[in-house]
């Protein structure tokens, strides 16, 4: 229905026309009209908005004309797009989580912790259709990372995220997470001293030992 209504301005300029005169009158910005892109899971939302934003404006000109009333938004419709409304937030979630040049993984727990404490937790005004429609995503997502194993990495990669730590994390699990850490640390630090694979020393060299001490370098003779 939504798509409709926008081709039906998209393929008239007397709608546009008048779309642009009803705007004038109810103090309406004038926006463009907002499709739908497959290729990008955002652009619903937007088209959406951008509908409910000129709902006043865009009734009165399909009323006026007999052959788009049909198209004219019912309150059914409505409380349908108010409770995809709700859907807004994880746009700009969906692009932070989706950039390829910063890590993002650490953001994943703050992210959860959002979405359950403020952004998709119910309201007083909230519609029935519309606490529905979040508790069904807040349940996908807890239940999503609920895996101990996902759990446990996402542990991980927040504590060593300087800015955020043991913030958000449980705290019966703050003492495993840096044991955990430890362990990591120290065994990269071990493959990284160990020789490499296929070199004459690899061989000889046996299980890898813990490494000693850092051994200060004497100063040169002047």
């Amino acid at each position: 229905m939504q798509k409709k209504i926008v081709a039906s301005f998209s393929y008239s300029w007397k709608k546009r026309k008048d779309l642009a005169l009803a705007q004038d009158e109810m103090g309406l910005p004038k926006h463009m009209r907002t499709t739908e892109t497959p290729t990008r899971w955002g652009s619903r939302q937007m088209m959406i908005q951008r509908i409910l934003e000129q709902e006043r404006a865009i009734t009165q000109v399909l009323t006026a004309d007999k052959k788009s009333r049909h198209l004219v938004l019912s309150w059914q419709d409505m409380d349908v797009l108010e409770a995809v409304k709700v859907l807004s937030p994880l746009q700009d979630f969906t692009d932070a989580l989706s950039g390829e040049r910063y890590v993002s993984v650490s953001y994943v727990k703050l992210v959860l912790h959002l979405f359950n404490t403020t952004i998709l937790a119910e309201e007083e005004n909230d519609t029935e259709l519309t606490k529905d429609v979040k508790r069904n995503i807040l349940a996908y997502l807890n239940e999503k990372y609920s895996d101990p194993d996902t759990d446990d990495l996402l542990d991980m990669t927040f504590f060593l995220d300087p800015q955020y730590r043991t913030t958000y994390t449980n705290k019966e699990k703050v003492e495993h997470v840096i044991s955990r850490a430890v362990e990591v640390i120290k065994l990269l630090k071990d493959q990284q001293q160990a020789p490499p694979s296929g070199s004459p020393g690899a061989a000889a060299a046996g299980p890898v030992a813990p490494p000693e001490g850092k051994k200060r370098r004497p100063c040169p003779a002047i």
